[in-house]
């Protein structure tokens, strides 16, 4: 309740009185945020039916049009999920979608974790407990960019096994899994008919895409997992997504951009869009993906228009690829995807916004959507075209022919042109639609709401330095400089990992063995080493002939690093490599390269040692299982006098993982003695272990270490690995200042972030943190200066917004009322402007505000020839020191009208800021 009225600025102006609330805030958030309780999900439903027929799924005897959020459970912390939950319903989502992660669930066979990140009954129960339905993707291939697709790596080990085509020992092991998924569900009470949330499953995943590739074996796969899956009785419907050979009883879905044009392969059979990627995915070293949401409710719109009855965003959350858990190879750690609440659980607007607002137009349209059972589609131009959905309704729901019923009607008129807006007729009215947009008409005579007119407050995020530390309770202990950035510590300790061989679990054999099949994927890293002997003719061969000899290797993946004599041969690669590429500095970046690196040894005996290191496993594709890591052909080293030396049959001696991992120096637990003072003549090292302590920044908003000043390892807080790092810089071409989001979308279209290391900021959920002395290690493989790295808080300072008279009401007013009936007042139909800072912060100050004919965007606005005088007057006195405000767009508001005959537009910028900032706290703390 309390978080409620932040959000809605509802406090009242008693100071002593917020003062007090804000106390009670802080000591009980989680209680109020996360403690949801579990046992309401078997309460929420009455047990009921999930069937479908050819226009949507039949809940309880109801065709219903569903917008389904996905939010992948390993990718937050328990402590996140209500959060994301509950703002993925505030937003419109019916259902929750997540796929379910083998490796996460099965790390050894037989012995199974359902604990933490991995508690999915829990995740589903809470879902349940907020009144959503829950789409299960058991698969149990997953891809989602997540390590070995979803696989357990302990599952290609299994004698005879090859992945998902016509093979028993992979049939065998895929049913015992799936069918424990489904049991345990069942269990839980968790199906719709037992009255749970689950009302769809899915089996398999996208594997239409490489089916040709394992013949008539993957055809026969197909049958055998559709009957497989309605063998377990788990009396809800399955899907295959990407599988246009589905089985009778299974539906087909579409994943994809854009879905509008998809039909199911058989016509008793619903439209469902089971990905709507809403973004896209990251690799180091690349631009971020950006997809524009204007096109985004486009491609929603344009689904639901032409016949779509289920929609899923892939993702409403995307989230943090936490540990070893990225796939690729080379996926970065955040997994935010552009997606409507960010990787930290806030809002991203305008995109969650926009959407909100395009949901809620269909839900006013829902009655006629899922009463009649086609559209009829009109042709309104050349690139204009209309799609009605009307029917003759009895008051209890029953269809009629009568003409003395009531009808409902509901339309969408579309313009896919992507350069022209179009002026059409329908039904007698004339419309105006702007250019690849579609506008909704839920009753077929009035407009709520277009794709690309946005009415939602664009939200700027930042990560600012100076944090709101509670310094008078809890003294800070980071180091602070002139521009007020908070380091980690001016303390920081270290320790070397060696460069070779260093356990007695190390093993020799003739030849090198492939990576995966030694590491089992228990650490990325797996060490060969061998002895090369030198003479001095060799040497003097190469001095009169100014050669140097090679070091040949027929493919590598994803890393390797070649030491001679305990050296890395040229240093550091960071920042240096790209893709399927080589240097003279000892290292390799890539996916199966061919390696040649020239060598420098010594007369007599030199160790020659190679470290491969894997960066994510691959994830998708066929016989992946095959695919493996690390060496893979012939090694050889060319250039000596007497010829080539085959290493290929030379003894290795192999080791798996570093010493710093195996004495679990990230733990807290850990006494290891080797710990130093670090210096800063001490850095920077490649291969070295560092650790210090930070307090953490006060206030709730979300925390990230900034690690730019680093070069590439892994990172723990508190014993919690929160990834992968690197600052692999991306191409400095190929973005756009201005992304134009007419026109077909693909990955490519809309990047930023050119010349820049793709991921600095790495996120710390709160709920790993304490109030003081919070453990960090890192490893750094390459060169770094830990005295750099920083704190920062992530949180939407800047917030903006532009409506103009034109744009469509407040949509939420419209959903509670009649519009069929014209029940609306004429107070509801008047467009407004909405500004709100996430929970716990206010609106502290308006820096821009004009109603006239405002110029520019966010950040960027300024004055037009028409300007109300008392703009900022009056958005200040409704907004300022609110957590949120509306403001109606009438000329009434301002005074009167600026410029008769003109259309306006109010354009706002203002500033949040934190409730329990230092001063607020203090003042908080002195009045209790």
């Amino acid at each position: 309740m309390l978080k409620k009225m932040l959000r809605r600025g509802g406090l009242g102006n008693n100071r002593k009185e917020m003062i007090v609330a804000v106390i009670f805030f802080c000591v009980c958030l989680v209680t109020i945020e996360y403690g949801v309780r579990v046992t309401e999900a078997e309460e929420y439903f009455k047990p009921f039916n999930v069937t479908y027929d050819h226009r949507a799924l039949i809940l309880d005897g109801k065709r219903r049009i569903l917008i389904s959020a996905g939010i992948h459970y390993p990718r937050a912390t328990p402590e996140m999920w209500p959060d994301l939950i509950a703002k993925s319903k505030e937003g419109g989502a019916d259902v929750i979608e997540t796929y379910v992660f083998w490796n996460g669930h099965e790390p050894v066979r037989g012995q199974y974790n359902f604990e933490g990140r991995y508690d999915l009954v829990k995740f589903v129960k809470l879902a349940a407990a907020h009144g959503l339905y829950f789409f299960l993707r058991i698969g149990p291939y997953a891809c989602a960019e997540w390590n070995f697709g979803g696989f357990p790596v302990w599952l290609r080990d299994i004698p005879g096994i090859e992945f998902r085509t016509n093979n028993e020992p992979f049939k065998e092991e895929m049913k015992r899994f799936v069918s424990k998924m489904v049991n345990m569900m069942r269990e839980e009470m968790l199906f719709s008919w037992q009255g749970g949330p689950i009302i769809l499953l899915q089996i398999e995943n996208e594997y239409g895409n490489i089916e040709s590739s394992y013949g008539k074996g993957g055809k026969e796969y197909v049958k055998w997992a559709a009957k497989m899956a309605l063998s377990l009785g788990a009396g809800v419907p399955w899907v295959m997504c990407r599988q246009q050979d589905a089985p009778y009883d299974i539906i087909d879905t579409c994943n994809a951009y854009y879905c509008d044009g998809f039909k199911p392969n058989s016509h008793n059979k619903p439209t469902i869009w089971t990905e709507n990627w809403d973004g896209w995915y990251t690799q180091w070293g690349e631009k971020l993906p950006h997809r524009p949401v204007e096109d985004l409710a486009f491609a929603v719109a344009r689904f639901f228009q032409r016949g779509g009855s289920f929609q899923n965003y892939y993702m409403y959350f995307g989230g943090t690829n936490f540990g070893r858990t990225a796939g690729g190879p080379l996926q970065i750690t955040s997994y935010d995807y552009d997606a409507p609440i960010d990787e930290y659980g806030l809002l991203h607007e305008p995109k969650w916004g926009h959407l909100k607002d395009l949901h809620a137009a269909l839900k006013l349209c829902e009655p006629a959507l899922v009463t009649a059972d086609s559209p009829t589609y009109i042709k309104l131009g050349p690139k204009q075209e209309a799609h009605v959905y009307q029917a003759n309704v009895h008051p209890d729901g029953l269809n009629l022919s009568s003409f003395e019923s009531p009808s409902i009607c509901s339309a969408f008129l579309a313009n896919i042109d992507e350069k022209r807006e179009a002026t059409v007729t329908f039904r007698g009215r004339r419309y105006t639609i702007p250019p690849w947009s579609v506008s909704v008409l839920p009753d077929c005579t009035n407009t709520v709401f277009n794709t690309a007119k946005v009415r939602a407050q664009t939200s700027v995020k930042l990560v600012e330095f100076d944090l709101p530390t509670v310094s008078n309770i809890f003294p800070a202990q980071q180091s602070r400089d002139h521009n007020g950035i908070y380091y980690i510590s001016k303390s920081w300790m270290t320790t070397k990992e060696p460069l070779n061989i260093w356990s007695k679990s190390s093993f020799t054999v003739e030849g090198i063995w492939e990576h995966l099949n030694v590491t089992k994927d228990q650490s990325d890293y797996l060490w060969y080493s061998t002895r090369i002997s030198v003479s001095d003719s060799d040497i003097l061969f190469w001095e009169e002939n100014d050669v140097r000899p090679k070091l040949t290797i027929d493919g590598v993946r994803d890393i390797l690093r070649v030491f001679v004599n305990g050296q890395l041969i040229g240093g550091s690669i960071q920042g240096s490599l790209h893709l399927n590429h080589t240097t003279s500095e000892g290292n390799a970046v890539g996916h199966w390269i061919k390696v040649v690196q020239s060598l420098q040894f010594l007369p007599g005996y030199n160790d020659l040692t190679l470290l491969t290191q894997t960066v994510g496993l691959q994830n998708y594709g066929a016989f992946i299982e095959k695919d493996g890591a690390g060496i893979r052909g012939t090694i050889k080293i060319t250039g000596f006098k007497n010829g080539d030396i085959d290493l290929s049959k030379s003894l290795w001696t192999h080791q798996v993982g570093l010493q710093g991992e195996f004495l679990k120096l990230y733990s807290e637990e850990n006494e290891n003695s080797g710990w130093v003072k670090l210096t800063p003549d001490g850095i920077p090292s490649t291969f070295t272990w560092y650790k210090a302590y930070f307090d953490v920044p006060g206030g709730l908003d979300p925390v990230a270490l900034d690690l730019k000043s680093m070069g590439k390892g892994q990172a723990w807080v508190n014993g919690h690995h929160i990834g992968r790092y690197w600052t692999r810089v991306s191409p400095k071409s190929g973005c756009k200042q201005v992304c134009d989001y007419r026109g077909a979308y693909d990955s490519d279209k809309c990047t930023t972030n050119c010349g820049k290391p793709t991921q600095t900021l790495y996120h710390v959920p709160r709920s790993w943190l304490r109030v003081s002395n919070n453990l960090l290690v890192i490893l750094e493989e390459t060169g770094g200066n830990p005295f750099e790295i920083s704190v920062k808080l992530h949180l939407s300072r800047i917030i903006c917004a532009q409506v103009s008279e034109s744009n469509h009401p407040p949509l939420q007013k419209l959903v509670n009322a009649d519009l069929i009936r014209e029940e609306v007042s004429a107070d509801d139909t008047i467009p407004e402007l909405q500004l709100y800072c996430q929970a716990g912060h206010t609106i502290s100050s308006i820096t821009f505000a004009s109603f006239g004919t405002p110029r520019g965007s966010c950040q960027n606005f300024s004055r037009g020839n028409c300007h109300a005088p008392s703009s900022m007057s009056i958005v200040s006195k409704e907004c300022q020191g609110k957590n949120s405000c509306s403001i109606k767009i009438l000329d009434s508001v301002f005074g009167g009208d600026p410029c008769p005959g003109v259309e306006k537009t109010l354009s706002v910028e203002a500033r949040c800021t934190s409730l329990l900032s230092d001063s607020f706290f203090q003042e908080a703390v002195s009045s209790s």
